[in-house]
This record gives C-alpha cells, structure tokens and sequence, in this order.
C-alpha cells in the first residue's frame, strides 16, 4: 500500500474539520441534524405518506438518465432496483474501480450501514411480541453488567430503538486520531477485531450530546440492541437475525460477514472524508466488528426492496409490533408551529422528499460505501440505491458548503424514482438552492460530520 499523501498541519485540520462539521450540520436536514426534539412520551405515529404513481409503468428513460447524471455530477459508480408492485427496474452507472475503469453491476453486494438497524429493530420487535422483552423496560433489567447504575434504570429498550437513550455514539473514540489524520487511521484498523462489549464502553464514556429523551442518533443504541437480543435467545444476534429476518424475508445475498472481504460481486468503496482523504482510498477490504449489529450487513438493492416490501405489508412482525415501529419521534428541532420533514421510530424513519411525498426506510454509511433504500407505506412503490464515494462534500475556508452537484443528483434520481418524473418537477416546483439544502438529508452519519463538530466542541 502507497503511504498516505501529505496532510495539512494539525492547526489547519482542525480548523478545516471543524468548519466543515458545523457547516454540514447547518446543511443537512433531519437525520444528521444534531437531533434535539421530542420525548419519547410524546412519540406520534407516521406522517401522512403521499400519493405516488403505482401501478402506472416506470419510466425506465428517466431513471436511466437520471442515475447516469449521479455518475456525470461526480459520483464514482451507482447501482439502484426500482419497483412500482410487480414492474421492476434495474440499473447501474459509473465504475466500481477507478484505477482498471471496471464498470459498476446491478447485482452488487454492496455494505449498507446503518440500514442494517431495520434488521436489529425487527429481531428486538419479534422478542416483544414473544414476551420476552417490554419495550418500556430500563434496559438494566436485561443487561447490567452493561448498563448499570442510574442510565441502568432509566434507559428503556424504546429509547434504545428511537434513539432517545442520551448515550453518546462510539464511533470516534474507537477511531483515536481518526481527526488528525483519517486516513492513516482507517487503514491501521482494516484488520481489527473489536468485541461489542467494548464499543459499548467507549460509548458509555463518551459525553452525551443531547439529554435523554431527545433524539441523537448514536451506534451504541444499536449495539446495545444486540446485545440485548443476545441475552435473551441465547443466540448470537448475528445468527438470530440471520435465521428469523433475513431467511424468513427470503433474502438471498444479505448477511453478516465473517472476514474483511465481501463475498460476491462488488465495487471498490472510497472514502474521502471531506477532502482530507485525497486521493479517495478503497475501503471494501474491512474488518466490521466495529460496526456489528449497527451497520455491518452486506446486501443488494434487490434484497433491500424484498426486505422493506415484506417488513411494510406485516410478514416479519405482528400487528402490534409494526405499529410500535412505525410510531415516531421528531429527528431534529423546529421553530414553533413548524412540522419536521423527517421521524424516526424504531428502526425505521419517515421522511418527506422534495417533491413532497412521505416516504418509509433508513440510510447507511460506512467507509467508502452508502445506501439508501425508501419505500411508500405499503410496500408498492420502492426504490434502493448503492454508491461508492462518501463524504465527497466540500465546503469554503468559512466553513460555507459550496454547490453539491452529487447530492442534488441523488435526490433527484430516489425522487424520480418514488414520486415518478413528472411528479417530481410539477411538485418540487422552483426552489433556491438554500431551501433545497433544508429539505433533503444527505445519507452519510455512521461516522458524520456533526459527530466531528460535537467532538472538537467538548475538547
């Protein structure tokens, strides 16, 4: 492996990472917001989801250019599956390696992050409905040893699933120096193994950024959620989830990987880290443990549909339990008499897209590698995408984001692909570039810019 490029002085980085923290957080919108919002108490079932095209054929020229223009406007290579009921598209664009130029694949198996949260919610849902956890248990009651003391008691496994718990997330300080230099600390951890355990320690220890009861979104949460399924089937969550959600969703290229290396087909994952990683460097080749039941899965836009499409229309939990998943909390603080454009539940969050319809699903990040699958309330219309370059965005020496190409191109293709072509436009209607920035969620938080921010602000 090349040494790693020159990196700016530690005074300059810090500068940089933190102007580019603070700038994406006042950027993005609901899921990477510093979320401070709603209690746990107050928790509101779904917002309205919006009329969309099903039934109507998919406009397969329009999904074609608009996921080749995602590739003109920057992104390395994408792949997406869109269905509307039985119709179905798929399609791919860009390279899966920028040094050979080998072309990107439908069929992928690509690291989806922090969708594989869906998964966990599912396998901690199932035990709820079986009577063996209570949603609005102090999460003490099941694992001690892990959480004791006051948090102990007052943490619920809801909390956990909503991310209202307070605990900090763990991702940086399992990362030490990651700030200084990312990219030298990314490739001495490829081959490290690290139990959850201690991922819960580190987040434990960290400082909270938000006070129980407010949404923040932290790894730990889900971590914890493992481990608690772990505690009561007496089974690795890994092979409890794999056995009862993905094989009872008949997922055929979803799993939990045993090694660094990614079994079928897939691209290079390229991880830029804002700017400071340059050039871009491949991170497939990787050791999860330090994700596990957070966001470690592996899968395909295909298996994602399945997966959400079955989830939707009641074949993986109960009545009761669904229900329970999509009741939701604010993700982020609005003014007064303002509604937020995204909810979180258990697992699963709500969100409105710029064209205006509602929409059910999760993101995933991780190093190099970022997924978003979306569906409508019932499962008909869907749409999945992978891509291969993270934290692409750049911003000014005042930390001011400058024009994001790449992400308005994703939007525009998941939009496209949910609400259809015309709907999309005659919606969306004519936009300033800065309302369009506080519409839309920029899918990329398993280690995100405002994590950066709260860090260097506690030092």
């Amino acid at each position: 492996m090349s040494s790693p490029r020159p990196t700016p002085s530690a005074a300059l980085r810090g500068v940089r990472l933190s102007a580019v923290a603070a700038a994406t957080v006042l950027a993005l919108s609901a899921a990477a917001l510093p979320a401070q919002a709603a209690s746990p108490g107050t928790a509101s079932p779904a917002a309205p989801t919006a009329s969309v095209l099903t039934g109507r054929p998919l406009d397969r020229a329009a999904l074609r250019a608009s996921l080749d223009a995602f590739h003109e406007a920057g992104m390395y290579g994408a792949w997406s599956a869109v269905r509307d009921g039985s119709a179905q598209w798929r399609g791919a664009t860009g390279v899966a390696d920028v040094d050979t130029g080998r072309p990107a694949r439908t069929d992928f198996e690509h690291r989806i992050g922090s969708i594989t949260k869906t998964f966990t919610a599912v396998g901690v849902l199932q035990q709820v409905g079986a009577g063996r956890i209570d949603l609005d248990a102090p999460i003490g009651r099941y694992l001690p040893d892990l959480v004791p003391g006051e948090r102990g008691r007052q943490i619920t496994v809801r909390m956990l699933l909503n991310h209202t718990s307070g605990i900090a997330d763990y991702v940086l300080p399992a990362f030490p120096g990651v700030l200084e230099n990312p990219g030298k600390v990314l490739d001495e951890h490829r081959s490290r193994h690290i139990a959850p355990e201690e991922l819960v320690r580190l987040g434990l220890a960290a400082p909270p950024v938000a006070e129980r009861g407010k949404h923040s979104y932290s790894n730990t949460n889900y971590i914890l959620a493992g481990l608690l399924l772990k505690r009561v089937t007496g089974q690795e969550p890994e092979a409890y989830l794999t056995r009862n959600v993905i094989h009872k969703a008949g997922l055929r290229h979803t799993y939990f990987p045993r090694s660094p290396y990614i079994r079928g087909p897939h691209a290079g994952m390229y991880e830029s880290m804002f700017g400071l990683i340059d050039p871009p460097r491949d991170y497939s080749v990787y050791d999860m443990s330090w994700a596990g039941t957070a966001g470690a899965l592996v899968s395909t836009t295909r298996d994602l549909n399945d997966f959400y499409r079955t989830l939707l229309s009641g074949r993986l939990l109960g009545p009761a339990e669904l229900r329970a998943m999509k009741t939701t909390v604010p993700a982020y603080e609005t003014p007064p008499g303002e509604e937020p454009l995204m909810r979180y539940g258990l697992g699963i969050y709500t969100l409105r897209m710029p064209s205006g319809g509602w929409y059910w699903g999760h993101d995933g990040a991780v190093f190099g590698a970022g997924t978003w699958a979306l569906s409508t309330e019932d499962g008909s219309r869907q749409v999945a995408v992978g891509y291969n370059l993270m934290k692409y965005q750049r911003f000014d020496d005042q930390g001011n984001p400058l024009p994001d190409p790449i992400t308005d191109a994703l939007y525009a293709h998941v939009d496209g692909a949910l609400a259809g072509p015309a709907a999309s436009a005659r919606r969306a209607g004519p936009q300033s570039p800065q309302s369009m920035r506080s519409t839309r969620t920029v899918p990329d938080r398993l280690l995100g810019p405002e994590a950066l921010f709260h860090d260097r602000s506690a030092r």
